[in-house]
């Protein structure tokens, strides 16, 4: 079996559903035989943040390539940014990169693409909302990506940073999020919603209320993170 280098921290939570998920997708396939190494190298999450706060992308892409670097020297065989935002600057990352990347948002719009979709709607953090990287992809797939209005945006952004990232996950947050959905496919006639932050199914995963089938960035990843592993 392969090893796989988690860029992670970004934020913690997730990544640490990132392991569980890895282990019992490898466990289900191949009972007999655990992955014999994940790596995970925690980045810096509050010096990413400022650095996408001041438009720093080209900062971004060196800090985070540099991560790679070291997972790499460290053995892994491919590896993975275990979050949405960071993908703005996948391409240079990959550019600079010694091993293959898994991109989150290649493997959504593959997703995407199996289940026939053609417009879909998209949460995550203002640079993921707002960033040119998904409807870039989606594009080239025929799928159309719609995201909230500004106002939505902002409730999201605000909540995704000063409460989901802390691992504060508010009933009250929810029930706005899932209405957000709920306007976003009657008004936009979505078809299913992207959830472009790795907390987010966190908050919204198995939801009895939702009105819009979710793309869950989180489960997709790993089942494609799995596959190399096991490849």
């Amino acid at each position: 079996m392969k090893t796989v280098g988690i860029i992670g921290g970004i934020g913690p939570e997730s990544t640490v559903e990132y392991y569980e998920m890895i282990l019992a997708g490898c466990r289900e396939q191949r009972p007999e035989d655990d992955p014999r190494s994940i790596l995970i190298n925690s980045v810096n999450l509050k010096r990413l943040i400022r650095l996408f706060e001041a438009g720093e992308y080209a900062a971004v892409a060196e800090y985070l390539g540099g991560e790679v670097q070291r997972i790499a020297k460290a053995g892994a065989d491919f590896g993975l940014l275990s979050a949405n935002t960071p993908h703005v600057v996948f391409d240079e990352i990959q550019r600079q990169s010694p091993i293959p990347l898994v991109s989150i948002v290649q493997a959504t719009c593959d997703e995407a693409k199996a289940q026939g979709l053609k417009k879909v709607g998209l949460f995550g953090t203002r640079f993921t909302m707002q960033g040119r990287f998904y409807p870039d992809v989606f594009s080239r797939a025929g799928i159309i990506i719609v995201v909230p209005n500004e106002s939505e945006q902002a409730y999201i952004h605000d909540k995704y940073l000063n409460e989901l990232l802390k691992s504060k996950f508010l009933p009250e947050t929810r029930a706005q999020l899932l209405a957000i959905a709920k306007r976003m496919t009657q008004q936009d006639a979505i078809e299913a919603l992207i959830l472009g932050g790795t907390e987010l199914p966190l908050i919204l995963r198995d939801s009895e209320e939702e009105h819009v089938p979710f793309l869950d960035t989180t489960q997709i990843h790993v089942k494609s993170i799995v596959a190399g592993l096991l490849a």
